[in-house]
């Protein structure tokens, strides 16, 4: 069934509050606050070796190539970036942004994620993008968009774990890092999302994230919302 567009008005567009939720926080990225951090989370030693692999920057060799990367990003407005932060330990351990926004037709993206080694298979992961989520349908947007490199196994499961729906690839679509980029499409409509944030919510309900880990997995919670 398509969205009734009746009363629809064109999405606001993001601001820099603070988005709570229950493993982690999502600010506003600062570097001064947040750079000591995301360098160690991001480049340190226990750092995930593929992290930039797909990424269009990066790995940063030098605290001063990652710092004016930082500063960049920091200024944006589209991709608007933030920080994910540890609830627990008050670190900065990831960053993350809302991007190709389009507020006269409603459409958004949640991309250049970058996620250190403590946040990755873990609750925290998945809640940042949960919340990016949230704010974007209650910005007003009909449309969230995942996009990623056709050769990127990993951001394709995520992607599909994460309740969105695959939409098919773009050949030759870029270049990146001097290589053919073809890209895979995935979206979550406003029809979908109620459905698709229930399961979140059930999945990242405390009680189903004992420390042994989960209980049900997140297609599991999904299911049982729709």
């Amino acid at each position: 069934m398509s969205e009734s567009l009746q009363h629809w008005q064109p999405a606001k567009t993001p601001d820099n509050r603070t988005l709570e939720g229950i493993y982690i926080r999502l600010e506003k990225l600062d570097p001064a606050r947040h750079g000591d951090d995301l360098w160690l989370a991001l480049q340190g030693p226990a750092s995930d070796p593929k992290l930039w692999d797909y990424l269009p920057y990066g790995p940063f060799n030098e605290r001063s190539a990652f710092d004016e990367w930082l500063t960049k990003n920091a200024a944006s407005r589209d991709p608007h970036f933030y920080a994910v932060i540890d609830r627990v330990a008050e670190q900065a351990q990831g960053l993350l942004s809302l991007m190709c926004i389009v507020p006269e037709h409603g459409r958004i993206e949640i991309g250049h994620v970058a996620f250190g080694a403590p946040m990755q298979r873990s609750p925290k992961s998945t809640e940042a993008v949960y919340l990016l989520a949230r704010e974007a349908f209650h910005l007003g947007n009909r449309r969230l968009e995942w996009k990623c490199n056709n050769d990127n196994a990993r951001s394709k499961r995520t992607a599909v774990r994460l309740g969105y729906t695959f939409e098919g690839v773009f050949r030759q679509h870029m270049l990146v890092k001097g290589k053919n980029r073809d890209t895979t499409w995935y979206s979550i409509i406003s029809t979908e999302w109620p459905a698709v944030a229930a399961g979140f919510e059930k999945w990242l309900a405390r009680d189903n994230q004992p420390k042994t880990g989960q209980i049900k997995t997140l297609e599991a919670c999904r299911a049982l919302a729709v």
